[in-house]
């Protein structure tokens, strides 16, 4: 068990709509749910016109049938809170409810995420409904967790949003001179006089477009403020919940690398990590895995729900390609694989109509079971049954982290300069991935992290360096760790001041170099990093080329190419117990798979599987059911993997594993591995 999921095995279900059908066709799902191993499902997400017509009206009666149903037959409820979409009623009592968009246009009622956090007429009604909810199913055991909004998101740059801006920069500030000192607000006679003054940063005022601000310490400060105040709004309906049932377990769905809300903050708020994986065709099982990485991440190890993905094929997407035979399964083994103790779908039954009707699902819009999806679907149901508790609660421990913070992401693609082809989820995909394709337990980490037991701490556009973050990174790198500080390490403070000096900022005394030109070539434009020493080969690096100039370290690779060849681009250095490393350069896969190994190999850290196959994924959780090994094979054919040592059983095939394991195409190995193997 988790320590907050009140399950005797992993849930399976996902989001129901009976509020879109009439009653018959409830009977018939909750048949195909039994049929397909369904136990919970996701409810009552986008009601809130039919629980409350007008404001001063509840209805819950047929909220109170669909509940009935579902427990008669052993199913449990994640409740929503129906509030992701306000209902027109409340657009046309309270327009100043409806969004401003970074245009400056007051939005008009239609859609979802369409409210602004910050309206106190949502910030009244939407508490208000969820404090009657929790009022109505308290003590009810159908429902086994609470379900806030639906995929929070978005901005609004109304002017109750201005106001409150003035407010959290405030709080935040103290006084205008801090303020107008943390925005550098002379440039360009930006000095704020009176906090009446702050205006948002929308195209009308610095914005000049999706990365270009005049004043970009205002604008990271505004995307700080924007995802606290919508966090504050789902506190506000979680506190509604906790005051009716103290012991709640209160969530909301996340989604994975979303550049908008700052998951970290978020998540000392959540009991549990629920978020929605939809990968598009073009995503590698990396950067899926790396998304699983950083959820798992966000509370210390935490197990997550993996709330919502597509059986089939999403319909968002320019081309909606079916997700292949077998992918749907071996997708959500790697999501328990990294850490899922839950595995749901959106949706349960094709809607008729609307913007989601061909989105995928369990029941398609024939309603047949002799289908290709729902014997799949029911495949994995048994599954999940079978394996029964086991894993539940187990984590995923790692020794190599990788540094990822929303902040860092921001302040980099703000920033006028020095590339507009630098993007934050590329680098650090790219990085995550070189250790990921090689065997290594991976985490995620960003400045309130606590890096005691990692070997390894890696980084790319450690941009922006809050106070003490310096400080933690050095003492991980005395105490034996190995750090990598990867490009534009420590440019700017959390404000997005530039560090006198220039980069790495406070940590060039550990890294022992600093950088005194930065070269930035358009994409497809390549230099050379050629490894020195115990390290060989050379590789492609490219966008920007840091002009490193060494006080003391040791060189490990120059650059090949321009008037820069044979200046540094990988450096050393020895402080304390461990090693500081600074890479100037983005550099290709080749050469991050040899640069982190070596980085491994200096920390001694062992890959979970030496020499593992390309398109084959390791992980392990270790619990009080075992320590349990996960081999996926993303590929299409067959793959042999050898695993020194390994003595087990694969929990879903019954099959006795020994050192040289047989990997089906598309298949999934999870073996519990015998004590002293």
């Amino acid at each position: 068990m988790t320590d907050h999921l009140p399950f005797s095995k992993i849930p399976y279900g996902g989001d129901w709509n009976p509020e879109q059908w009439e009653r018959p066709v409830w009977d018939e799902d909750v048949n195909l749910f039994e049929q397909a191993g369904i136990d919970l499902l996701s409810v009552n997400i986008f009601a809130w016109t039919a629980l409350q017509p007008a404001e001063d009206t509840y209805e819950f009666a047929r909220l109170d049938e669909v509940l009935a149903l579902l427990e008669s037959r052993g199913m449990r409820a994640c409740l929503g809170t129906s509030t992701a979409a306000i209902p027109a009623w409340m657009a046309t009592q309270y327009p100043d409810v409806m969004r401003v968009d970074e245009q400056g246009r007051q939005h008009r009622f239609g859609g979802r995420h369409n409210a602004c956090p910050n309206s106190p007429a949502y910030r009244r009604l939407a508490p208000a409904l969820a404090g009657q909810l929790a009022r109505r199913y308290a003590g009810r055991d159908v429902v086994a967790l609470w379900h806030v909004s639906n995929e929070f998101g978005g901005a609004c740059y109304c002017p109750h949003c201005e106001r409150a801006f003035r407010v959290w920069l405030r709080e935040r500030y103290g006084t205008l001179a801090a303020l107008n000192h943390a925005w550098n607000a002379a440039f360009w006679s930006q000095t704020i006089t009176a906090w009446e003054e702050i205006v948002a940063p929308n195209e009308l005022s610095v914005q000049g477009g999706e990365r270009t601000t005049a004043v970009q310490g205002l604008t990271l400060d505004y995307q700080r403020f924007m995802s606290d105040a919508l966090l504050g709004a789902y506190r506000l309906e979680a506190d509604a919940i906790r005051a009716e049932i103290p012991n709640a377990v209160i969530t909301t769905n996340l989604m994975g690398t979303y550049r908008p809300l700052d998951y970290r903050a978020w998540a000392l708020h959540l009991d549990v990590i629920a978020w929605d994986s939809y990968p598009s065709p073009q995503d590698t099982p990396a950067a899926v895995a790396m998304r699983h990485t950083l959820m798992r991440s966000l509370k210390g190890g935490q197990p997550f729900m993996l709330m919502e993905q597509t059986p089939s094929q999403q319909n968002w997407q320019a081309y909606n390609a079916l997700k292949r035979p077998g992918v749907m399964r071996l997708q959500s083994w790697q999501a328990v694989a990294h850490g899922a103790d839950a595995v749901m779908f959106f949706q349960m039954r094709r809607s008729v109509g609307a913007c989601e009707k061909f989105h995928g699902a369990v029941m398609e819009h024939h309603g047949r079971t002799d289908t290709r999806v729902f014997r799949e679907v029911a495949q994995l149901g048994a599954e999940l049954k079978a394996l029964e508790d086991v894993t539940l609660g187990a984590r995923t421990p790692a020794r190599v982290a990788v540094w990822f913070d929303w902040p860092a992401w921001w302040a980099v693609e703000n920033s006028s300069g020095p590339t507009a082809a630098l993007h934050y989820l590329k680098e650090v995909t790219a990085l995550y991935a070189a250790f990921h394709a090689q065997g290594y337990a991976v985490d995620l980490v960003g400045p309130d992290s606590d890096l005691d037991g990692y070997g390894v701490v890696a980084s790319t556009l450690l941009y922006l360096l809050p106070a003490g973050a310096a400080q933690k990174i050095t003492a991980f790198v005395e105490g034996g760790g190995v750090f990598l500080g990867g490009l534009m390490t420590g440019v700017a403070d959390e404000s997005d001041r530039v560090f006198p000096g220039g980069p790495p900022g406070p940590l060039r005394d550990l890294l022992g170099v600093w950088v005194e030109e930065v070269d930035a070539l358009p994409p497809g434009e390549m230099n050379e990093l050629v490894m020195q020493g115990d390290l060989s080969g050379t590789f492609g690096c490219t966008l920007l080329f840091e002009q490193l100039r060494v006080e003391d370290a040791e060189v490990l690779a120059t650059y090949g190419q321009d008037f820069y060849a044979g200046t540094p681009v990988l450096t050393r250095r020895r402080a304390g117990k461990g090693q500081a490393w600074k890479l100037g350069s983005s550099v290709d896969a080749a050469g991050l798979r040899v640069l982190t190994r070596a980085l491994c190999d200096e920390a001694g850290v062992s890959p979970l599987v030496p020499d593992l196959p390309d398109g084959v994924e390791v992980t392990r959780r270790e619990g009080e059911g075992g320590s349990f090994l996960f081999l996926l094979n993303h590929t299409p054919e067959e793959r042999q993997v050898v695993v020194p040592g390994l003595r087990g059983r694969d929990l879903l095939s019954g099959e006795a594993m020994g050192e040289s394991v047989a990997l089906p195409p598309r298949g999934v190995r999870l073996v519990r591995e015998e004590v002293g193997a």
